[in-house]
């Protein structure tokens, strides 16, 4: 039987992976950390951000709150603060929903073909 190489999966990201993975600016992240409670990246001796996935989720929670949906960081605070829950479910929502849109087209295009 063949040698199968293990896949090795990722537990922490740097900021710059995330940043690249988010499409924002390594400074934006640190900002976004400063600015809400919900970010706090684990540090390592030598004070390098490490992401979990979680850190990542709430990175592209709040870029799709800022970025997408137009909100300023006082009121994705406020967002937060007032119905976490009901604005987490509607991201949720929106994922799958991009989700399907794109093995929809992915399908689209392989019918052109």
């Amino acid at each position: 039987m063949p040698y199968k190489k293990p896949k090795i999966e990722k537990i922490f990201f740097t900021i710059g992976e995330v940043a690249e993975m988010v499409d924002v600016t390594p400074p934006t992240i640190r900002y976004w950390e400063s600015s809400f409670d919900e970010l706090s990246p684990k540090k390592s001796s030598k004070g390098t951000r490490l992401f979990s996935k979680e850190d990542i989720e709430t990175v592209k929670f709040i870029h799709f709150l800022v970025k997408e949906r137009g909100m300023t960081v006082k009121g994705v605070q406020q967002k937060l603060k007032s119905n976490r829950q009901s604005t987490i479910e509607n991201w949720e929502i929106v994922k799958r929903l991009q989700k399907i849109k794109d093995e929809l087209i992915a399908i689209k295009n392989e019918m052109d073909e």
